[in-house]
Order: structure tokens, then sequence, then C-alpha cells
């Protein structure tokens, strides 16, 4: 564990050199402990791969009493089981129709359509980080077989819904926006609603599992072509 400045009110906790499962479940233990020991001394804590984002108030104490505190949460030990979290199923439609690079990904990976989405809707991805946009959730990892690099010319408008694979990375996108993932399907959730309680679906620690849906329903769920 490594700790370090971020700011005036805030410190980074390094547990790891790499996301695995175990390290992310250390961070999110250490996030859950911090916010029972600090209490109201804590503004914020944002997990990320391998570490910890402490942000806390400095009218109320200091680097030095929250780096205690740090070290004590992580000296006491807490539950760091890997399968923790919970478990949130999203549907998806996968088709070339919503996702642009299937039938490509396929053909690179030798593999059928059918293949690839047997192999993407047959795993347990971990919530690594939420970034780049609210709601926008890292998770991990994809079959090494369906691993796909990010395009060489990012699309400058991906919809809101799309599921898409970067390297051993897969995600949702929440909002409009540009990106450079590979596009397979697309999902009718809302991973952000500003408006909604929570605000978003899913949380770093929680577990996901795809769920390939119809076009049909698809769209009685709520999704958009």
């Amino acid at each position: 564990m490594r700790i370090h400045p971020a700011g005036e009110n805030a410190l980074i906790v390094y547990l790891g050199e790499a996301a695995t499962p175990v390290v992310s479940a250390q961070v999110q233990a250490l996030a859950e402990g911090l916010q029972q020991q600090l209490g109201a001394d804590l503004i914020d804590v944002v997990p990320s791969y391998a570490s910890l984002l402490v942000i806390y108030d400095p009218l109320t104490t200091d680097h030095m009493a929250v780096s205690r505190c740090i070290r004590a949460v992580v000296a006491q030990g807490t539950d760091t089981e890997t399968g923790g979290g919970a478990l949130i199923e999203l549907p998806v439609y996968y088709h070339s129709e919503v996702g642009e690079d299937l039938e490509s990904l396929a053909e690179a990976a030798q593999l059928s359509i059918d293949d690839v989405i047997g192999l993407h809707s047959g795993a347990e991805y971990r919530v690594y980080a939420i970034g780049f946009a609210p709601g926008f959730a890292y998770l991990g990892e994809v079959d090494e077989r369906i691993a796909a690099p990010r395009l060489a010319t990012p699309r400058q408008r991906v919809p809101r819904g799309a599921v898409a694979i970067a390297d051993r990375q897969t995600a949702v996108y929440p909002a409009p926006s540009p990106g450079g993932w590979n596009l397979i399907g697309r999902c009718p959730i809302r991973m952000f609603d500003p408006d909604a309680t929570p605000t978003m679906p899913v949380g770093v620690g929680d577990r996901v599992r795809f769920v390939p849906v119809t076009r049909e329903e698809y769209l009685t769920l709520g999704g958009e072509l």
C-alpha cells in the first residue's frame, strides 16, 4: 500500500499495480471502512482500478489523521471476498443493426457472431471503476478470444446504450459521446439518470452479467434504434 497527497484535502491510496478482482475488492473494502471510521470528516471516496481517492474536510481533519485512519482500516483487515457486490443483469440486443463492429470483431477473432455473443454474455464482469462520463462503468475482464483493440479512428458519436469492447474491458455508453470502442450491441437500460434514485444501476464492486434479448424485447424495454 502507498499513500500520496492528491491536493490540499485529498489523499490517493494505491493498493496494487494492476486491476485484479482481489485488488478491486480491497479497494472497495477500504472505501467502506473509511466511510464508517471518518464519518463527517469524509467528503467523498472515489474508487478506481487499484486505487482509492480519499477527499476529506480540511476544517475538521488533516493529512496525518486521515493517513493514520487509512493504515488502521487496512491493518484491521476487512472482507475482501472477490465475489461480493450486487449481481446486475443488463439486457443486450446483439446485432449488426446496433453493433456496427460485431461482424468485423467476429471475423478478426475467427469466430461466428453467435460465438462472440455467447462469450460476451456468458461471463460475469466486475465493475472496476466509473469514469469518462457519469455512469460509464469499466467492466472486466472480457474473454481473451474476443478482446479487441480500440478503433484507430474514434467515432464522433456513439449512441446511448451502446455495448462495446476495448482490449479486455467492456462497457455500456451512458450517453451519446465520441468513442473508440468496438460496438457489438445495445442495452435499453439507462446507465445514468440524474432524476432516478440511485442515479446509476451499478457501482464499483458490483458484478454485471449481460443477457441477450431479441429486437422486440429490446424495444419493449425502451431501447432506441
